[in-house]
C-alpha cells in the first residue's frame, strides 16, 4: 500500500500482490507467503518425502518473492533439478541443504556457537549452521570436542562463552550439552544425533540423557533436528 501511495506500483499490481499474500495453492503444496510477516522467517522446504518435481515447483514459486530460500534433507538429485531453474542455488552435501540467497542480511554483532561432540555429528551440526547463516547469523563452528577428551573443549571455551547462544550436537551417551551448560552463562540448545552403537537406539539414549540434564539452561530438540536447533538459535540471537 505504501508503494501504491508513492506511485512505485499501480493499483492492479498491488491488488495482485495482496491476493497472493496469504498463501499460493500449487496443487502439491500450499505455499505460506505470509509466514515471514507473521514469525520473522520464511517457510523452509523439507524435501524428505517430496518428489523432485514437487520441490522444484515449490522453489520456483518461492523465487517470485524476495526472501532467502532454504531446502533441507535434499539429495543431490534435488539440487540438480533446482539448479536448472536457479543458477545461484548452493548445495551443501554435508548438511544436505539447498540455499538460495536473494537478499544479503547484515548479521548482528553477537554470534551462535555450534559445538559437536564428534566428527560423526557434523551432518546434523552443519544443517544447524546453514539454517542459522541463511537467516543472517554469524556462526562459529567448534568441532570434535566431546567428553572422551574433554581437554579439547577447554581449549575452545573462550570462543564458546563469547556466543549469545550455543548449539551442542552429540550422539552416543549425549553428555556434552550438560558439560557445556555447566561452564557457560548462555542458553544451550542440545541436539541428540542418531550416532552410536546398538544401545544408543538411534539417538534415543542421547535424547533421554539431554532431557534429564542436571545442568540448568538446556533445551532439547528432536533427534537429528539440526534445522530446529539452528532456527531456535536464530530467534534467540535476533536483535531487538
Amino acid at each position: 500500500m505504501e508503494d501504491i501511495h508513492a506511485g512505485k506500483i499501480d493499483v492492479e499490481d498491488g491488488i495482485s500482490r495482496l491476493q497472493n499474500l496469504s498463501y499460493t495453492d500449487l496443487g502439491c503444496a500450499k505455499l505460506d507467503n505470509h509466514r515471514e510477516l507473521r514469525v520473522g522467517y520464511p517457510e523452509v522446504i523439507f524435501c524428505q518425502g517430496k518428489t523432485i518435481a514437487q520441490v522444484r515447483t515449490i522453489i520456483a514459486a518461492m523465487m517470485k518473492g524476495d526472501a532467502n530460500i532454504l531446502a533441507t534433507r535434499a539429495g543431490e538429485e534435488y539440487f540438480t533439478a533446482v539448479k536448472e531453474i536457479c543458477s545461484g542455488a548452493v548445495y551443501n552435501p554435508l548438511a544436505r541443504t539447498i540455499a538460495i540467497t536473494k537478499k544479503i542480511m547484515s548479521p548482528p554483532e553477537s554470534y551462535i556457537a555450534i559445538v559437536t561432540a564428534g566428527t560423526s555429528d557434523l551432518p546434523v551440526a552443519e544443517e544447524a549452521a546453514v539454517t542459522a547463516e541463511i537467516f543472517g547469523n554469524r556462526v562459529e563452528r567448534i568441532v570434535d570436542v566431546g567428553v572422551a577428551g574433554v581437554h579439547r573443549l577447554f581449549d575452545k571455551l573462550a570462543l564458546i562463552r563469547g556466543a549469545r547462544v550455543i548449539v551442542v550436537v552429540a550422539g552416543m551417551e549425549g553428555a556434552l550439552p550438560s558439560v557445556v551448560a555447566g561452564l557457560v552463562d548462555k542458553p544451550v540448545i542440545a541436539v541428540p544425533t542418531s550416532v552410536g552403537y546398538g544401545a544408543s537406539f538411534h539417538g534415543l539414549a542421547a535424547l533421554l540423557a539431554m532431557l534429564n540434564s542436571c545442568a540448568g539452561g538446556v533445551s532439547v530438540v528432536n533427534i537429528d533436528n539440526g534445522f530446529g536447533a539452528g532456527y531456535m538459535a536464530s530467534m534467540i540471537n535476533k536483535p531487538g
